[in-house]
């Protein structure tokens, strides 16, 4: 389901021992490089601490939930899980306090009725989280196989997980959580509260496991940054309830590094990370997790219990009555490809058990995290040029259901505009403003490639039958146009793509995005200018015609041409690209356009004619011959009529109907590919795009071009004329 192309699998060691976080693509079985399901992310369960080597291992997998469904399916047919182990039962998931049964119930006329308790205190219902009342009702949610042993949970809101993000992270976590105190008696014994906590705390390794555990956390506020860590650490802990730990005011945590800056554990911890050992959590075991979240002490106790305090405001002690909330803490690396901003938007991930949410959540808000939702966080990945979920996983089906709904959204909201203040695209030269059709165009350009390759051998042909008749070397046909910097590289093309007919390389109908690592590096690196305003000097060696040789093209070609490939692009000038914006391939004459004027910020589109405009208003005038009531002479001729307003009746104005004519070729520029988020980047005082373009298009554009000016494209919004250059990178 992993492969070892796209970087370390389930199997890598340090993941493996439980000691770091890991990351990677799941594929259907034995379907690399095609059938993605989707980015996950997953922990295994450390050994126990006693050593034990027959202990049965876990793993977690964290997914999106639009890739859940299909990722449990896939692994259910990988395991062989069939058999539901347990299955919700519908229990209540609110219960209220217990009201004494009145008899006589006074009515009294203008006041409302009021429950009140033993106390004559007003008594508000307590929400309570029992058994599964989190999940489904009557659905089952563990599988086991009877053949290969593995058993699968579905853990869906059962842990939750909150993630900080910023330098400031570590310091709000210090300040807002402490570690829980040890704990040797029972605070009653007629409750299970913190039981588990009580029998953990009589065991000397643990006790000390924990102390260990408390020394690497106070530690953290001597770091500056989390990014300073080792990507991916975890940390386990077992904390108060932080919810005592309220500060008077809202106010902002900050580091305090001059505390530990002679401190020779912290550099050690930044140098050596955390040991396997403090990785342990007792979160890892439901039944301390459903006990920690049963006997969770209510708001409306603790609330009570802080009026009755001598001094306002002051700080609350439970004693033994504080609950014990067993939490894992795993560091989040930020950005970690390319050479700019490393580690910018590093934080930490913290897991929590069910019903401590908003414990958790309003303490954090005390101590200065904001809160953001779905708008920051497709920013926050923007600013971090990595692909946002399901959004840039085209290849996968969530991603493929995303698209359709964006279309529709945008479509709706085109057709409420009225006609005369919509945009036309038609006449902008824009095929598809409100979808990205990456299947027709990898088509295109596999035809368009195939046409090139037939060209070559013609030309081939021609010039070997001049050598042989002893005449003057034939010219290129009018109309195919081949320099001679393209031509060892056309021709190591054609040699490989022979090569792989002969191998025999299977083909599909549909496309996929590149993820091997190896080839994505050689393609960063060819991306690259050897030179010029803000660039290095590259070593000759490297900026040669062979970078990229037979050995690195083969694999690519070999697997299918039906690539995309995930590139970063950044303006040179001004603009901000928007959403479905085209990227396009510039001309010779645009390259020196630029050299001649620095401020010449790119090319136009000529306006293009719309040909459905006349349609659609002969259709408007049948649509009200008919609504008028006018009858038409015969029957044949009503048919046809009929027939005739059949046809165009999905035409939109300013739109192009199904299916679409060439995109690779449709405008002045060869389309390369399309943006999935753009806009004006804060971080770097430009306008940046993320996108995909078609591998094949990619490799005869950086062929074309000279040293200096690779990896130059063309961008274009849908809503506009205008060229706008950029500066195209592959970030691995």
């Amino acid at each position: 389901m992993c492969s070892i192309d796209t970087g370390p699998t389930f199997a890598a060691v340090p993941c493996l021992s439980g000691r770091l976080q890991g990351s990677l693509v799941l594929y259907r079985a034995d379907r690399y490089p095609e059938d993605l399901l989707g980015p996950i992310t997953f922990i295994w369960k450390p050994k126990d601490v006693s050593g034990i080597t027959s202990e049965t291992r876990q793993l977690w997998i964290w997914t999106h939930p639009s890739l859940k469904q299909d990722i449990l399916t896939e692994l259910k047919t990988v395991f062989q899980c069939s058999e539901p182990v347990e299955t919700c039962s519908p229990e209540p998931i609110v219960t209220l306090l217990q009201e004494e049964k009145q008899t006589d119930v006074a009515m009294i006329v203008g006041k409302k009725r009021k429950r009140e308790d033993n106390e004559g205190e007003k008594a508000v219902p307590v929400k309570k989280i029992i058994g599964d009342g989190t999940r489904v009702p009557l659905q089952s949610y563990c599988w086991t196989s009877q053949t290969t042993g593995v058993v699968i949970s579905d853990l869906t809101m059962e842990i939750l997980r909150y993630r900080l993000i910023g330098p400031l992270s570590h310091s709000v976590l210090t300040e807002a959580l402490k570690t829980a105190s040890i704990q040797t008696e029972m605070a009653d014994a007629e409750t299970e509260l913190n039981n588990w906590w009580v029998e953990n705390c009589k065991n000397s390794e643990k006790v000390s496991l924990h102390q260990r555990q408390e020394a690497i956390f106070e530690l953290l506020q001597g770091i500056s940054s989390p990014s300073e860590i080792a990507a991916g650490t975890i940390l386990g802990l077992t904390v108060g309830d932080p919810r005592v730990n309220l500060p008077k005011k809202r106010s902002k945590a900050m580091p305090n590094p001059e505390k530990y800056q002679d401190n020779e554990k912290v550099r050690q911890l930044l140098l050596e990370g955390v040991p396997v050992e403090c990785a342990h959590s007792f979160i890892w075991d439901q039944t301390i997790c459903k006990n920690v979240t049963e006997n969770k002490m209510p708001e409306q106790d603790l609330n009570h219990m802080r009026g009755e305090l001598l001094v306002p405001g002051s700080q609350l002690d439970l004693g033994p009555c504080e609950s014990k909330i067993p939490i894992l803490l795993v560091q989040q690396p930020g950005k970690v490809a390319g050479e700019d901003r490393p580690g910018w938007g590093s934080g930490w991930d913290i897991y929590l058990p069910k019903g401590w949410g908003m414990a958790f959540w309003i303490p954090f808000v005390y101590q200065g995290a904001r809160v953001g939702g779905l708008q920051e966080s497709l920013k926050h990945s923007e600013y971090k040029r990595t692909p946002h979920v399901p959004n840039d996983f085209p290849d996968c089906p969530a991603g493929i259901q995303f698209a359709k709904e964006l279309e529709n959204i945008l479509l709706e909201k085109f057709k409420r505009r009225p006609p005369a203040k919509r945009a036309n695209y038609v006449k902008l030269g824009t095929l598809a403003p409100f979808l990205c059709p990456w299947g027709q165009l990898t088509r295109d350009w596999e035809v368009r490639n195939k046409a090139q390759e037939e060209s070559v051998v013609t030309l081939s042909a021609d010039s070997k039958s001049c050598a042989t008749e002893r005449q003057v070397p034939c010219e290129p046909k009018p109309g195919l146009i081949i320099e001679d910097s393209q031509g060892d590289m056309m021709e190591e093309m054609t040699q490989i793509q022979n090569l792989c007919k002969e191998d025999g390389a299977a083909t599909s109908s549909g496309f996929f995005v590149l993820r091997n690592r190896k080839l994505l590096k050689q393609l960063s690196a060819r991306c690259r200018p050897s030179c010029g305003k803000g660039q290095r000097v590259r070593p000759a060696s490297k900026v040669g015609q062979k970078e990229m040789t037979e050995d690195a093209l083969l694999p690519i070609f070999k697997c299918y041409p039906r690539v995309l490939v995930w590139v970063s692009l950044s303006l040179l000038r001004k603009g901000s690209p928007e959403l479905h914006a085209m990227i396009c391939i510039p001309t010779q004459e645009d390259l020196l356009q630029l050299n001649k004027d620095q401020l010449f910020c790119g090319p136009q589109e000529p306006k293009h004619s719309d040909i459905f405009k006349h349609k659609i208003l002969k259709l408007k005038e049948r649509k009200k011959k008919k609504n008028s009531g006018k009858a038409p002479e015969s029957g044949a001729s009503d048919a046809l009529e009929e027939k005739a307003v059949e046809e165009p009746k999905e035409l939109i104005l300013g739109l192009w109907p199904d299916p679409l004519p060439d995109v690779t070729s449709h405008c002045a520029r060869i389309l390369l590919g399309f943006v999935t988020q753009g806009d004006f980047s804060l971080a770097a005082g430009c306008g940046e795009a993320l996108g995909f373009v078609n591998l094949t298009g990619l490799l005869h554009m950086l062929s074309s071009q000279p040293a200096d000016k690779k990896g130059l494209v063309l961008l274009r919004t849908p809503a506009s004329l205008q060229y706008r250059f950029a500066r195209l990178s592959i970030e691995v």
